[in-house]
């Protein structure tokens, strides 16, 4: 058993560092201040290729597994870019999965290079506004007509919709009442986001300004057979190759937050003088960070069991969960003692720990909530009766 990562592994992280250190806190400030999609971050990491690092070499992809983007996306997040960066490259990684592995060769010839080299955005269109994470009861239809689909309903939640191109959507192709099981029935579809028949409206948010949320409302948007992945009805089989990997990558970033905001809080506490002394000096002031130091390692160290079991074509679901469980936990403790240990100045958003702790919360919240992992544990681990 080897703990450390391989000098590849390590090369990564140098690599992705370097150009995450081109957009300091300054920028990252405005960026929250004035909102805008990062698009000169995009540009600089589709340049390097980093775009398609889990995507294969045949399409213009880096071939590398989930260990390699994890050790990427906490490099972005902890370079203090945080959220704010890593959600803008976020769906690249994991979001376009469902078509490497269930597309056809066309599919992927025509799908995955524009999103490698940065020419187009996707965005992942599932939640629903009354359907939340019970997907089998989402409202969005699509009716075959001839050559085409026909597309009506409501998405919410649904990042850089204001800038994607492309959109990964499930949609109900057979009505509920019509199937056997409730995960039968939905097929999922990878098109235009054609604003001409959808709607994009902007949440306003408490963080992660820069990225934008949205509401889609959908009304008549045709769709190609062609842009149909994998077989009708099967659509919520293919998303669920995607759910490990974004719970491991949202993790890694957590982490990779949590990390940052100790180290803002450490290094405060060594200059901040009170009573002629560091206010590190206090046990008051050190055992938190301590703990905080201790608690998102052990995190980590779930999160990347997690992306090697996936990368060796193992059961991963527990490992993925307590990865997003554990990491969201840390990282947002390690963000909220950040603002304690500045004490007023972390109000301030000079000291950027504020904006670290608005964005950690996505990592507890999304795209499952805390609750839904201990009963999924509770269920699939310890063999417990089911809950809801």
């Amino acid at each position: 058993m080897d703990f450390q990562f391989n000098a590849d592994q390590q090369a990564i992280r140098e690599a992705v560092s370097r150009i995450c250190a081109r957009f300091g806190d300054d920028y990252w400030l405005e960026r929250d201040h004035a909102g805008g999609f990062p698009h000169d971050l995009h540009q600089a990491l589709a340049k390097d290729g980093w775009l398609g690092i889990c995507i294969p070499e045949a399409y213009g992809g880096a071939g590398m597994g989930i260990t390699e983007a994890a050790i990427m996306m906490q490099a972005i997040a902890e370079s203090g870019a945080g959220l704010s960066g890593a959600s803008a490259v976020h769906m690249n990684i994991f979001g376009l999965n469902p078509v490497v592995v269930f597309g056809t060769e066309e599919q992927k010839q025509r799908m995955l290079p524009p999103l490698i080299a940065g020419r187009e955005k996707a965005c992942f269109a599932v939640t629903e506004p009354d359907a939340g994470l019970n997907t089998t009861k989402l409202k969005t239809k699509a009716v075959r007509d001839g050559d085409h689909y026909v597309l009506s309903g409501a998405k919410v939640w649904i990042s850089t919709a204001q800038v994607a191109e492309k959109m990964l959507i499930l949609a109900r192709t057979t009505p509920l009442e019509q199937v056997t099981k409730p995960t039968q029935g939905l097929s999922l579809f990878y098109t235009d986001l054609d604003r001409r028949f959808v709607e994009v409206r902007e949440i306003d948010k408490m963080g992660r300004k820069c990225v934008d949320s949205n509401q889609l409302f959908i009304d008549g948007l045709k769709v190609p057979v062609a842009d149909r992945i994998g077989e009708e009805g099967r659509g919520f089989d293919y998303i669920l190759h995607g759910m490990n990997p974004e719970r491991v990558l949202i993790a890694a970033e957590a982490v990779g937050l949590g990390r940052v905001a100790l180290a803002r809080a450490t290094q405060y506490a060594k200059e901040r003088i009170v009573f002629d002394r560091p206010i590190g000096m206090n046990q008051g002031i050190q055992h938190p960070l301590a703990q905080n130091w201790m608690e998102l390692e052990a995190a980590n160290l779930m999160v990347f069991k997690a992306a090697s079991l996936y990368d060796a074509g193992q059961p991963c679901g527990a490992e993925a969960n307590a990865a997003k469980y554990l990491a969201g936990e840390a990282g947002f403790k390690a963000c909220q003692q950040a603002v304690m240990t500045h004490g007023g100045y972390g109000y301030a958003r000079e000291y950027h720990v504020e904006r670290y702790l608005r964005e950690v919360l996505i990592s507890r919240i999304a795209p499952i909530s805390p609750q839904l992992i201990l009963c999924f544990i509770a269920e699939r681990v310890l063999g417990l009766p089911k809950s809801y």
